[in-house]
C-alpha cells in the first residue's frame, strides 16, 4: 500500500519539496493510521517549509501540523475504524510526520474527535489558529472578561489566529476591535467577520513612554507580540489581561511591574502545542459550535499539496488572510 505525501528534503541550507507516492512502511510508528483529508497552513508550517525555524531535526520529513480525517487501523482503545478525528500539536508536523500525506501513523491519545455538527475540511478550517484563538477567549473569561465591559482588541488580525478571534469574540457578543497593518484593504472582511471597529497596527506599535496610559481595553488578544503587546499592557482596563499567543512582530517586550500592581493587570501566555489532551474535546466543540460556519466557509482558502512551497512563502510575508486549508488528494 501507498500514500501520496509532500516530502520536504535538506541537502546543505537548501530544501526542496516533491509530491511523492511513498510505501506505508514509510510512516512512523504510532497506534493509529489515518486516511487524512485535510490539513492546513500556519505560520508553523511556514517556517517548517522554508527551514527558518529549524524545528525539524531530520530529514526526509511530511509537515503539517494539523491533520482530519478517518481512523483505519486502530491499536488504541480510545479510536476504532471508521470514527472521524483531528489532531493538532504535540510536535506532529515538527518532530513527528504530519498532516500533507495522504495518511498518517500517530499516538491515539493525541487525537480528538471531529466536532460534532462540522466536517474535517471545516475542521481544518479552524485547525491550530481557531484552537488556539478559543483557547485565549477561554483564558481571559476564566479571568472574568464578560461582554459588556468594553472593547476587546485583536492584534495580527488578518492572520489566521487573529480573523477567527474576531468572529468569535463577536459571536460570544463582545464588541471587537481588530488591528491590522492592512487596515485598508481588510476593513470590509473583517467587519464582515465581526469586528466593530479597524485600527492600523501602527497606532498600538510603539513602546509607550509611560507604564500606565488610558484604560482602553477589557482584554486582549494578542498575535503580534512585541512593541504591540508592550503598547496594550499600558491600556489595559483594571481587572483586564492579555493572552499571548504570537510573535509575529518579534519575541521582546519592553514593559514594567506596574500595570500588574496598580490595575491588577494578567499576561496569559497560550500554548497550544502541548497543551493536555484533557479538555481538548471541551475546547474543539466549543469552537465548532460557535462559528458561523457560513461564515467559516467564506473566510477559507482551499490549497493542493504542490501549492506548499509558494504558499509558505506568502504566509511568512503576512499576506495570508483568514485561513488555508489543504485538500492532500488534490
Amino acid at each position: 500500500m501507498s500514500f501520496r505525501a509532500l516530502l520536504s528534503s535538506q541537502v546543505d541550507k537548501t530544501y526542496t519539496h516533491e509530491v511523492v507516492e511513498l510505501d506505508d512502511s514509510r510512516l512512523p510508528a504510532g497506534d493509529v493510521t489515518i486516511d487524512v483529508d485535510y490539513s492546513s497552513l500556519n505560520y508553523k508550517d511556514g517556517l517548517v517549509l522554508t527551514g527558518r525555524g529549524r524545528l525539524v531535526k531530520e530529514y526526509p520529513h511530511v509537515g503539517g501540523i494539523d491533520l482530519a480525517g478517518t481512523v483505519t487501523e486502530s491499536g488504541s482503545p480510545r479510536w476504532k475504524a471508521g470514527q472521524q478525528v483531528l489532531l493538532t500539536g504535540f510536535r506532529v508536523g515538527e518532530i513527528w510526520w504530519g498532516g500533507y500525506a495522504s495518511k498518517a501513523r500517530v499516538k491515539g491519545e493525541w487525537l480528538c474527535a471531529v466536532p460534532n455538527g462540522i466536517s474535517t475540511r471545516q475542521t481544518m478550517a479552524i485547525g491550530t489558529a481557531g484552537f488556539t484563538a478559543m483557547l485565549a477567549i477561554d483564558q481571559l473569561e476564566q479571568a472574568g472578561m464578560r461582554p459588556g465591559q468594553g472593547p476587546v482588541l485583536v492584534t495580527g488580525a488578518s492572520g489566521g489566529v487573529g480573523s477567527t478571534a474576531v468572529h468569535l469574540l463577536s459571536r460570544l457578543g463582545y464588541e471587537v476591535v481588530a488591528s491590522t497593518g492592512r487596515a485598508a484593504e481588510r476593513r470590509d472582511e473583517l467587519v464582515r467577520f465581526g469586528a466593530t471597529e479597524v485600527i492600523e497596527r501602527d497606532s498600538i506599535a510603539d513602546v509607550p513612554e509611560r507604564p500606565l496610559l488610558s484604560e482602553r481595553w477589557a482584554g486582549v488578544v494578542d498575535a503580534v507580540g512585541g512593541s504591540t503587546l508592550s503598547h496594550v499592557l499600558a491600556e489595559l482596563k483594571y481587572g483586564a489581561g492579555v493572552a499571548a499567543c504570537g510573535l509575529a512582530g518579534g519575541d521582546k517586550i519592553t514593559s514594567t511591574v506596574i500595570p500588574f500592581l496598580l490595575r491588577g493587570n494578567n499576561l496569559f501566555g497560550i500554548d497550544s502545542v502541548m497543551r493536555p489532551v484533557e479538555g481538548r474535546q471541551e475546547v474543539w466543540q466549543r469552537a465548532a459550535s460557535t462559528m458561523d460556519l457560513a461564515m467559516l466557509d467564506a473566510m477559507t482558502t482551499e490549497i493542493g499539496l504542490a501549492d506548499l512551497p509558494a504558499a509558505a512563502e506568502t504566509i511568512l510575508q503576512g499576506q495570508v488572510a483568514g485561513r488555508w486549508v489543504v485538500n492532500v488528494n488534490r
